[in-house]
């Protein structure tokens, strides 16, 4: 079995990433990993501070939220506590859930995604997914989602946005093939269903004599 490695969920804002992630930890520490669960953005000051633009707390133009985006993810990476390769280097496998596909997505509607590829290239270097997992979720089962589960909604969420987001993963998807391992399961169906699938996926990688059954 692989000592430890790194995997990144991504999706649209209600595709179920969250719960993907809860699910896969409980199945591979019953496996005996250590496992270490995170999300961006984070709990760091930066990622509080994006949570406040998100919230409508303040206002910021969407090319300072991408550059918010960008610090937030190296602090993430090379925090010296509880960074992301600090807990690699202590024996721990990685879930997080959004990683910079999110950003070439999200901010590649609102700018050019070349710009966003090139702000995030020094996160690439130093930490790159053994996979990315797309839960491809229909915008309008998102937005459903999310109407049952918020009091509010957050900046970017909208169907004709996420339209848009879900075009641009694809794009770059289509871009950085041969480059990054994406596996794309429909999340459409049952969590369950969903989880078996990337189950399945997951341990023919880091346990490859023993996959998923």
């Amino acid at each position: 079995m692989k000592k430890s490695f790194f995997i990144a969920f991504e999706g649209l804002d209600g595709s179920g990433k969250s719960t993907q992630v809860k699910l896969l930890t409980e199945q591979l520490e019953q496996q005996g990993l250590k496992i270490f669960t995170t999300a961006e953005p984070t709990k760091n000051r930066i990622g509080l501070l994006i949570k406040d633009i998100f919230k409508h707390k303040m206002q910021a133009d969407h090319r300072t939220i991408a550059a918010l985006y960008a610090a937030d993810r190296l602090e993430h990476i090379l925090n010296k506590s509880d960074g992301m390769l600090k807990k690699m280097e202590e024996g721990y496998s990685v879930l997080t859930d959004r990683y910079y596909f999110s950003s070439y997505a999200y901010h590649g509607v609102h700018m050019s995604m070349d710009w966003v590829i090139h702000t995030n290239s020094l996160s690439a270097d130093l930490l790159r997914p053994d996979l990315n997992i797309f839960i491809d979720t229909t915008p309008e089962t998102c937005m459903k989602r999310l109407d049952k589960s918020r009091s509010t909604i957050e900046l970017y969420e909208s169907t004709e946005n996420l339209k848009k987001v879900r075009e641009k993963y694809f794009q770059a998807f289509e871009r950085f093939e041969g480059t990054e391992k994406i596996f794309i399961t429909n999340g459409d169906r049952s969590s369950e269903e969903i989880a078996k699938d990337i189950c399945h996926h997951v341990m023919g990688i880091v346990k490859p004599e023993n996959a998923w059954s």
